[in-house]
């Protein structure tokens, strides 16, 4: 179960190592009157990179990590040689998070493939010997560089789950049950509002050993885009997915009115969020006889031209399979 673990927004302090500096050196030896400048270089110090890692899929390992420091470099010594690089540091993140400055709020870049590397801070050069100094006119120069100092910045780090189809309704409509039924993922079920408090993720086995990733965000109210419920803490994880299946239970006072809602909703948060391909379930429809469903698909009908529904029940297994094909054909409409 993801719930307790899921953790996709982390602050950090990242610090990249000052440059060593260069050593103003004169060569010593014996019977070597005048020996001239043989300072060597200063390291550079270490740079600080974000790495995305296939494997993880959640930020928690960087939970308790409030500082990441790399290295600083040496410093230059005598006979030309140079200081040591500082060391690196990597920061491993799973696919889809967003690197962000603290201060100014501005994206920085994303990592969207495994071991795709990006450097966070740079280390500060070296400073050059005074041996890069010697001229005809200043043949003993008794100056070096000092190094570069060190790049900080605060971060944020901010993960939108990697999802095919993401599941969209009010609490309490069957969103966890669903995704129970359909993937092997365990997620928290119980007979009430917001029981699901964070993403979960599920993979649908399909048929000659195909699949698709599904997830289950917790359920969105009126007025979520404004920040109500948990607002935008939800809505950015199904940002990245190619399919939305809207959730509306049988048992509803109006289902167009909900799916509006929750549209709504969608487009006041972002609107490119309707251009995604969309698809209404009608869950817990085993609540239904033969005669109110027929009553309730002529209205339907009426109501959502256009836009493709479904009845399903998660309890009796009821249209799964089909609801599986549907899916998997909107996923794969570009393949064909």
């Amino acid at each position: 179960m993801t719930e307790g673990n899921f953790v996709d927004y982390v602050k950090i302090y990242v610090s990249s190592g000052k440059g060593g500096k260069g050593s103003s050196h004169l060569h010593r030896e014996k019977f070597i009157e005048k020996g001239g400048p043989d300072g060597g270089d200063g390291g550079r110090g270490g740079h600080v990179y974000v790495r995305g890692n296939k494997n993880l899929w959640t930020l928690f390992s960087l939970k308790f990590l409030r500082h990441v420091k790399a290295g600083h470099g040496g410093d230059g010594g005598s006979s030309r040689s140079s200081g040591s690089d500082g060391g690196d540091k990597y920061i491993e993140v799973p696919l889809g998070t967003i690197v962000k400055d603290k201060e100014t709020g501005d994206v920085l870049f994303e990592i969207t493939e495994h071991d795709e590397t990006k450097i966070l801070a740079k280390g500060g050069k070296g400073g050059l010997g005074n041996w890069n100094f010697r001229n005809s006119v200043n043949q003993t120069p008794r100056y070096a560089q000092p190094g570069m100092p060190t790049e900080e910045v605060d971060i944020i780090l901010e993960l939108k789950v990697l999802a095919d189809v993401g599941l969209v309704g009010f609490p309490n409509a069957g969103k966890s049950t669903l995704l129970s039924v359909l993937t092997s993922a365990k997620p928290k079920i119980a007979d009430y509002p917001f029981t699901t408090l964070k993403p979960n993720l599920g993979i649908v086995a399909y048929k000659e050993f195909q699949s698709f990733v599904i997830a289950d965000i917790p359920g969105i109210i009126e007025g979520a885009a404004e920040g109500k419920g948990l607002g935008h803490y939800f809505l950015r994880h199904i940002e990245r997915n190619s399919t939305l299946l809207f959730l509306v239970p049988a048992d509803a006072d109006d289902i167009k009115k909900e799916y509006e809602i929750l549209l709504d909703e969608l487009r006041r948060y972002n609107p490119e969020m309707l251009d995604k391909d969309r698809l209404v379930v009608i869950s817990k429809s085993d609540m239904l006889d033969e005669e109110l469903k027929t009553e309730l698909k002529a209205q339907l009908d009426k109501e959502f031209k256009g836009t493709p529904y479904m009845f399903i029940s998660s309890i009796t297994n009821v249209g799964l399979g089909e609801l599986k094909d549907k899916l998997w054909k909107m996923l794969n409409v570009e393949i064909e």
